[in-house]
């Protein structure tokens, strides 16, 4: 018996079958991170308050695990309304993590021959939701200094008409904040609907979730993962009803588990500590910065973010310098011709940045 006729027979029917464009693709690779210190994937470096983690451990433990979740998932949007202060008169629709909502939005707006406009280089999932639905993308480059090029986008707008545009507001992976007047110019301009994902709001204290109700095409996009929750899977975005109605017909049914639903309320029964520990890391990023400046060959870019990218003039090396110590970071260069060399460094515990930045001294001080 062939044992490889099996195997060969799979692939046959794979390739026939699937999408050329999917097979093309590699799947989203998440490093394993197991010993390491950890500042690849822009999380929380903080614990929980002792607290907060009794309060939430309490609520878990009575989740009656044999139902399924609240399907409209009331109590978790009354708990996000109420500490995040998201006016009742907006629509607000919660998904499994911004991802899932990102693709939502994508699905609902695909129709046959519509376009989605993005600048470049921006989250990755935009493009990837685009070529799971079927969008046509029109990507428009940043400039040098990784700013918006505006008049690029508004040329682009006028061209393409596009149905969609997704706008970081902080930028990932560049990590900077376009001005607000751009944005204004681009819901201005744009016929379609313009999502600004707010995933880094708390360090970049600027957004635009209190003007929802002032532009008709303006949905505001956010995760929690950012903000020291990034277990719970938990995104959400507020628009005006009409939008998060349509959308809400593609959500699946459930899609926000139970733990997820009950661990809203305890840990948003009071955000002092978000706001204590995004100040925390918006000060050890600036430590950060400075230092990182102060290094050979380092060019650091101004971020609003919780991560830095900055150009090393030996950015492999040092990506690999660091991971053979032990430090985890992410080697942006090759995803778009703007960011060779660069790496992005998530900020971490004081502690774990005074070791990255010992490391970083050692490395590019070698010839």
């Amino acid at each position: 018996m062939n044992e490889r006729a099996p195997t060969a027979a799979t692939a046959e029917i794979v390739a026939e079958l699937v999408r050329s464009e999917l097979r093309a693709l590699s799947a989203y690779a998440v490093a394993r991170a197991e010993g390491m210190i950890k500042l690849d994937a822009m999380e929380n470096p903080y614990a929980l308050p002792a607290a907060v983690a009794a309060r939430l451990g309490d609520a878990l433990a009575r989740v009656p695990i044999n139902r399924y979740p609240d399907g409209a998932a009331e109590d978790a949007k009354r708990a996000l309304r109420q500490a995040l202060a998201i006016p009742d008169a907006h629509g607000l629709l919660l998904g499994n993590g911004s991802d899932e909502l990102i693709q939502l939005i994508a699905s609902t707006l695909a129709r046959p021959g519509a376009t989605m406009l993005i600048p470049e280089p921006s989250f990755v999932m935009y493009r990837m939701s685009a070529l799971n639905t079927g969008l046509r993308v029109a990507g428009v480059s940043l400039n040098g200094d990784f700013s918006l090029n505006l008049q690029a986008m508004l040329d682009a707008i006028e061209r393409e008409h596009p149905a969609l545009v997704f706008l970081a507001y902080p930028n990932n992976p560049t990590g900077n904040l376009f001005a607000a007047s751009e944005v204004e110019a681009i819901l201005r301009a744009t016929p379609g609907l313009v999502v600004v994902d707010e995933a880094y709001y708390a360090f970049a204290e600027a957004s635009f979730l209190s003007r929802v109700g002032e532009f008709r095409n303006l949905l505001v996009l956010r995760t929690l993962s950012k903000v020291g929750m990034a277990g719970i899977r938990l995104g959400y975005a507020v628009a005006p009803r009409d939008w998060i109605d349509e959308l809400n017909k593609l959500r699946p049914p459930y899609n926000v588990n139970a733990f997820t639903q009950a661990a809203i309320g305890a840990l948003l029964a009071d955000t002092a500590w978000i706001a204590e520990q995004a100040a925390a890391i918006r000060a050890e990023r600036a430590r950060l910065q400075a230092a990182m400046a102060r290094l050979p060959g380092v060019q650091v870019y101004p971020t609003q973010t919780n991560f830095i990218v900055a150009r090393f003039s030996k950015g492999n090396d040092i990506f690999e310098g660091l991971k053979a110590k032990r430090i985890l970071i992410k080697n942006l260069d090759g995803w778009h011709p703007l960011l060779a060399r660069c790496l992005r460094i998530t900020v971490g515990t004081p502690s774990e940045n005074d070791m990255l930045l010992s490391a970083l001294a050692e490395l590019t001080d070698r010839p």
